[in-house]
C-alpha cells in the first residue's frame, strides 16, 4: 500500500512564485546549457537547481500538511517537456516516496496516469503521488509546444527509506565516485 494517496493540490504554488518560475525556466532554456538530456522523457532536465533546490524546503510544509506525514528532502529537478517527448508508466527509486509533480507552463494538455487515472494540471496546480509504490507517466507522445514540470521528492522521517534523506545515494556516489 502506497504511503500516500494521489491527489491534486491546486494553486500549489502561488501566482508570484508561478511568474518567478515561469521567468526562471525561460531564461534556463534560452541558456542551453546546464541540462541533462533525459532518457526516459527524451527532453532537458535540470537536476537539482538551485531555484529548485529552494523551493523543495519552502514548499515541505505544504506537503507534509497534504500526506499528513513528517518528511525529509531529498531531491528535485524540473523538466522541460518537447515535441515528441514520452513518458513510460513507471516507479521511481526510493528517495521518491512521497512525489509532487507541479506543473509551471504548459501550452496544451497533456494528462499525467497515475494507477490509470487520468490528471490534468492547470499552472501552479501540483499532484501528490507516492513516487516509488505508485505507477505513473504520460500517454503516447507529446505534440504540444512545451511544458515545464516540477518533481519535489521527499521521504516519510518515519518509513522504510528515511535513510535517503537529502538523497544521500546520490551524495554517496558523488563523493565517492566524483
Amino acid at each position: 500500500m502506497a504511503v500516500v494517496e494521489f491527489k491534486v493540490i491546486k494553486n500549489f504554488y502561488s501566482s508570484e512564485e508561478l511568474y518567478i518560475l515561469q521567468k526562471y525556466c525561460y531564461n534556463r532554456l534560452d541558456e542551453n546549457k546546464g541540462y541533462t538530456f533525459d532518457n526516459q522523457s527524451f527532453s532537458p532536465c535540470w537536476y537539482n537547481d538551485s531555484l529548485m533546490m529552494a523551493f523543495l524546503d519552502k514548499k515541505l510544509p505544504i506537503v507534509e500538511k497534504e500526506s499528513n506525514l513528517k518528511l525529509f528532502p531529498t531531491y528535485t529537478y524540473w523538466r522541460y517537456y518537447v515535441f515528441g517527448g514520452s513518458l513510460a508508466q513507471h516507479k521511481d527509486r526510493p528517495s521518491s516516496e512521497v512525489s509532487v509533480t507541479a506543473c509551471i507552463k504548459k501550452y496544451d494538455n497533456w494528462p499525467l496516469v497515475i494507477e490509470g487515472q487520468y490528471f490534468e494540471l492547470e499552472e501552479g496546480d501540483g499532484l501528490l503521488y507516492a513516487g516509488c509504490d505508485q505507477e505513473h507517466g504520460r500517454p503516447d507522445i507529446y505534440r504540444g509546444e512545451g511544458m515545464a514540470q516540477h518533481f519535489l521528492h521527499y521521504v516519510n522521517q518515519n518509513g522504510p527509506y528515511k535513510n535517503h534523506a537529502y538523497d544521500k545515494i546520490v551524495k554517496n556516489i558523488v563523493e565517492n565516485y566524483g
